[in-house]
């Protein structure tokens, strides 16, 4: 199978590219595969996959010789050291070529393999001289590409096994394909608007000041130069995104919805609702069972129809079961 053929799972709307060899493809320098089952069945059947292998489309073969990073860490070159070939050139040539092919893509995200000397995303061994490797450099593919996509989520196959990194990491995503709908539809001042008001709540998750800032930008959306405005919004809605969320700042997002409730719930209510948030806070439940106990109580209000549209309350399919985890 070629490393250029497209593998669709379930939903084709979300595209990931993806080392090869993560989907079991016999891409490795060994003819081997590192076929990654929780990454494919956690995610794989609502994304449709582009798979990548750069060594084996530069030509290099099945199997082939080792390469490594070389030199300093922020531009290193890529040798094989038992032949000496330096394959920098080349790779970051044939770079430029697949981004191009990959933008016609309109990808929503990217799994690299990690520790890859062209695929890997962070802390990949850098070598210099003849004393040990420091792990400070990038794969040189994976560094063409976020310098081209610099938007993309991207991630490494090894953190996505942390649950917290992975639902950020999808979470991301989803936000991202709804930002990419957003500004295909040659958006006015009001769509980004809307846009703002039902990621409010995301925002506020990651990162509170940040989603006063982005408010602040939306304000002016009048006034401004609408592309001019969203390309500033874009990028700080996903820099943003990608700040680790708490506990604590869950717990936070999850008072404020409450706080839309106060008037319609009676006391007992009231207070199985705070008990559960703290439960959560103190790292007792896992955050879908508050999630649950909120949703359950908007559904019972239609006034607060708002509020259940937030995408907080629904960032991508429930069946990924992201939010099940203490």
């Amino acid at each position: 199978m070629s490393a250029k053929q497209v593998h669709t799972q379930g939903q084709e709307s979300i595209r990931l590219g993806i080392s090869s060899c993560l989907l079991g493809q016999e891409v490795r320098f060994n003819g081997g595969h590192v076929r990654d089952d929780l990454l494919l069945t956690t995610i794989g059947q609502h994304v449709q996959w582009i798979p990548v292998c750069p060594e084996v489309e530069i030509g290099m073969g099945i199997p082939r010789e080792n390469i490594r990073l070389v030199g300093q860490s922020d531009d290193p070159k890529l040798i094989a050291p038992k032949s000496g070939t330096d394959y920098t050139k080349t790779m970051k040539t044939w770079s430029q070529k697949r981004l191009k092919e990959l933008d016609k893509h309109e990808l929503h995200g990217y799994v690299f393999k990690k520790d890859s000397p062209s695929c890997g995303l962070f802390r990949t061994k850098v070598y210099k001289g003849d004393g040990p490797a420091s792990r400070n450099g990038r794969g040189l593919f994976a560094a063409e590409l976020v310098k081209r996509f610099p938007l993309l989520p991207v991630e490494e196959e090894g953190r996505l096994r942390d649950p917290k990194l992975r639902e950020n990491f999808i979470g991301k995503v989803f936000a991202y394909h709804r930002f990419q709908g957003l500004i295909s539809n040659r958006p006015k001042a009001s769509d980004l608007v809307e846009f703002h008001s039902s990621h409010k709540f995301s925002i506020m998750a990651h990162d509170p000041k940040a989603q006063k800032s982005l408010g602040q930008l939306v304000s002016n959306s009048g006034r401004a130069n609408i592309q001019d405005l969203i390309s500033e919004y874009g990028a700080l809605f996903m820099e943003t995104l990608g700040k680790i969320s708490t506990n604590r700042k869950h717990a936070n997002v999850l008072q404020h919805i409450m706080g839309y409730l106060k008037k319609f719930l009676d006391s007992d209510d009231k207070l199985e609702m705070i008990e559960v948030i703290d439960q959560y806070r103190q790292e007792l439940l896992p955050l879908i069972v508050p999630i649950t106990l909120l949703r359950h109580h908007l559904n019972r209000h239609p006034v607060l129809e708002w509020v259940k549209q937030q995408t907080y309350l629904n960032p991508y399919p429930q069946e990924l079961m992201l939010r099940n985890h203490v």
